[in-house]
């Protein structure tokens, strides 16, 4: 084999430079991982066939619906777009009350437009659980129960699942990560039997930005934006966390892990941070915004994972495709668009499929950080903390989009978890393929000296 070898060195030596050249670069084909939310709160979008172009330009795979927009669902037919469509906080009491209403929906909604329409989440309702209505959150359960028997009986059960979209205010209990917990006690139980029974992801809302308002300081900017810092090190299990997005979705996946749903999974159904915003308000820039979603795809097509479920990405649903106009609240809800009106980007975070993607160096988020016999580790490099569920609830996109029914975003603390769903697996292919074809040229070379 040495002299083998040795004849073909200098082959090798190419293909390993080759391999090197390819490997800091992903391409941005698409990837089941991305998805997008798709406000309709504005007086001035495209029309839903130019919408549909773009996204099979990006490597944008998924799409996230408030409602059961007709005309946007026909036109993502036969894109392979994975459609998650909404069914209105209104009507979850007819769901639940009315087996055939259920069904009617399923069918109007569904069936309608499936398999052409890739329609993969359907949510019932938006933010239920902190809502102050308590007749409608106890109406909740028995809905998606109505819905699913619906999908079961035309056949879709398996492949159509049910959930919800919950705030961060579900937890509570989310920092450090490993004390991650629910409140709402019967009432989350019962939902995650669901999500169990189904194999439906549990879907949630964090978003870092909300953290940062509360806690304005730049080190905490850096953490929030995937950008260099000192870290966090959490006091419960030793893990120092290099980011935010991190923290929260390793919270959650401890909540789920204390009532016994570890193996349900976890979707992130918004996260996002506004380019601009009003005089007062903290937080929003172009430059931030362009930092937190860049770094988070980046993150995400690294496939490294979080510190307690590594080496897959979760699906992760950027809020938002375009800015919407006529929602009502601060400068900044109107302003977490990624693309213009006119379809050209407002700032680029490499989505385009025609676009290369440097690969992320991110830090390794998953060595514990022992402390010293009697000691316990700091959560945070600083003696200020940043609080849990901090700042007050902003307006999102409501569940029917119309500025007169806005749901509450709420704020999650550094410390306060979310995760995502149908997670993806795959790894860069760019070396395998490489090596595969070294090893097939160097068989050939071998043959033909045998022939010789």
């Amino acid at each position: 084999m040495a002299p083998i070898l040795q004849k073909y060195s200098s082959t090798l030596s190419f293909f390993l430079l080759l391999s090197f050249l390819f490997l800091p670069f992903y391409p941005a084909n698409s990837q089941s991982f991305i998805g997008v939310n798709y406000g309709q709160v504005a007086d001035n979008l495209p029309p839903a066939e130019a919408t549909a172009k773009l996204l099979q330009s990006t490597s944008i795979e998924k799409v996230r619906l408030y409602g059961a927009d007709p005309v946007i669902i026909k036109a993502l037919a036969n894109t392979g777009i994975g459609i998650v469509i909404g069914a209105a906080n209104g009507d979850i009491p007819a769901l639940a009350s009315d087996p055939n209403f259920a069904g009617n929906w399923v069918y109007s909604n569904v069936l309608a437009y499936y398999p052409a329409s890739k329609i993969i989440v359907v949510s019932v309702g938006n933010e239920v659980v902190t809502s102050p209505d308590q007749n409608l959150v106890s109406q909740l359960l028995p809905a998606m129960q109505n819905v699913q028997n619906a999908l079961n009986a035309a056949s879709l059960g398996g492949k159509v699942k049910v959930s919800t979209v919950h705030s961060m205010a579900v937890l509570s209990q989310s920092d450090p990560p490993s004390s991650g917990a629910f409140g709402y006690g019967d009432t989350m139980k019962g939902l995650l039997q669901f999500h169990s029974s189904n194999g439906s992801p549990f879907m949630i809302n964090p978003y870092p930005f909300f953290a940062y308002q509360s806690d304005p300081r730049p080190e905490t900017l850096a953490f929030c934006l995937f950008q260099p810092n000192a870290g966090r090190v959490d006091s419960g299990s030793g893990i120092k966390y290099m980011n935010m997005f991190d923290a929260q979705v390793d919270s959650v996946h401890s909540a789920l892990k204390g009532m016994g749903f570890k193996d349900v999974e976890i979707v992130v159904a918004e996260t996002g941070w506004p380019y601009k915003g009003d005089s007062n308000e903290v937080g929003p820039s172009l430059d931030s915004a362009k930092a937190y979603n860049g770094n988070l795809i980046n993150h995400l097509r690294s496939m490294v994972g979080t510190p307690l479920m590594p080496g897959k990405s979760v699906d992760t649903y950027i809020f938002a495709l375009y800015d919407e106009d006529l929602k009502p609240g601060p400068g900044s809800e109107r302003s977490f668009g990624l693309y213009k009106p006119d379809l050209s980007p407002i700032y680029d975070v490499s989505l385009s499929k025609t676009t290369k993607t440097p690969a992320p160096t991110p830090a390794a988020p998953t060595t514990p950080a022992t402390p010293p016999p009697g000691k316990t580790p700091a959560i945070t490099p600083s003696p200020v903390a940043t609080p849990v569920n901090p700042a007050p609830t902003t307006p999102v996109s409501p569940v029917n989009p119309g500025p007169t029914t806005p749901a509450t975003r709420v704020n999650p603390s550094p410390f306060a978890g979310n995760h995502g769903a149908a997670s993806s697996s795959r790894q860069p292919h760019s070396l395998l393929l490489i090596l595969v074809a070294m090893v097939a040229f160097m068989v050939m070379e071998v043959h033909e000296d045998d022939d010789d």
